[in-house]
């Protein structure tokens, strides 16, 4: 979207794509049976991923099966661990190793945010606690129906003020403009390489934070101390959604041109097996069968995968 709308032009053109998106993937029979669902009141912590305790022991164990045949009717699940009440979700990535990298450099409190291509919400999650429940707002943008069936499952039982708007990254800043709100801090993690056009794509990004607002940022990167980009020929680990990974200066050159400065160096590291395997919750390959035999390389012949996360603020 370019053009700027009023509250209620946004507000009908998101209710016409959510619409869409379930009538397509025909998910809304799962949204139901999601609502449907028993209310046990519950309490949530982090410890490795997020753990859902009942505050009544019984009625989950009534409710056990019917629990756990839905959460595996909503696979694939890439983000987690989720531990509700006695059925471990266990995800393709283990996130709380993202989320502990990232949580020292980000103070949340009172902050209006927003996390982009969010999944299932499970660094939302993360978030609510990290900000101590004292946010102002947390919202999440993904345009997939089964993350959104994947998040309203998990928030039935911890019912956490959290938003989950499925809209991709291009309606971002008219979502901001339309309520009259640019974000204190936007996430975006694991989506700038899927995007066709990844400068375009951070001027959203940064067109949306107010002044001095801050971008965590976690990409692929190409390791060069060249200013260039690996831009694959068909797939790069067997994705074949993924069309720019630039090296370091390329990726701050980008930022800058995009108005986004204060480029900080979170951390930089290969993605490894212990991080990203496959699982009973996905009933799909995962890292281990994109990469040779050592794991220095993809299938295809390029640099193994290495993550860049990476902290900027808007001037």
């Amino acid at each position: 979207m370019q053009e700027r709308l009023s509250s209620n032009e946004f507000k009908e053109y998101a209710e016409k794509k959510a619409k869409h998106i379930t009538s397509a993937k025909n998910i809304a029979p799962l949204l139901e049976h999601i609502a449907s669902l028993p209310h046990i009141p519950s309490h949530f912590y982090s410890d490795n991923g997020i753990h859902i305790v009942a505050q009544d022991k019984t009625l989950a164990q009534k409710h056990h099966q019917t629990i756990y045949t839905l959460a595996t009717q909503l696979k694939p699940w890439r983000k987690g661990p989720f531990f509700l009440f006695d059925t471990h979700i266990d995800s393709e990535w283990q996130s709380f190793i993202k989320w502990q990298l990232l949580a020292p450099h980000c103070n949340l409190e009172g902050k209006y945010i927003a996390d982009v291509g969010c999944n299932n919400g499970y660094y939302m999650f993360e978030m609510f606690l990290q900000g101590e429940k004292l946010c102002k707002k947390i919202i999440g943008f993904d345009p997939s129906g089964i993350f959104k069936c994947q998040f309203d499952f998990i928030n039935h039982f911890i019912q956490a003020p959290i938003t989950f708007e499925l809209l991709g990254v291009e309606d971002l800043l008219a979502y901001s403009q339309a309520h009259n709100q640019p974000f204190d801090i936007i996430f975006c993690l694991g989506v700038l390489y899927h995007r066709f056009d990844p400068m375009n794509t951070l001027k959203i990004l940064s067109q949306s934070l107010r002044k001095g607002g801050e971008l965590i940022l976690d990409t692929l990167i190409y390791e060069s101390n060249e200013e260039i980009c690996l831009c694959p020929t068909r797939s790069y680990a067997k994705m074949s959604n993924v069309y720019f990974i630039p090296s370091i200066s390329t990726l701050k050159g980008w930022c800058e041109r995009a108005n986004l400065y204060d480029f900080e160096i979170i951390n930089l590291k290969p993605t490894t097996t212990q991080e990203q395997r496959q699982s009973a919750w996905v009933d799909s390959q995962s890292l281990g069968a994109f990469l040779n035999a050592t794991q220095t390389r993809t299938i295809e012949g390029y640099q193994a995968p290495v993550r860049g996360y990476f902290k900027l603020k808007k001037r």
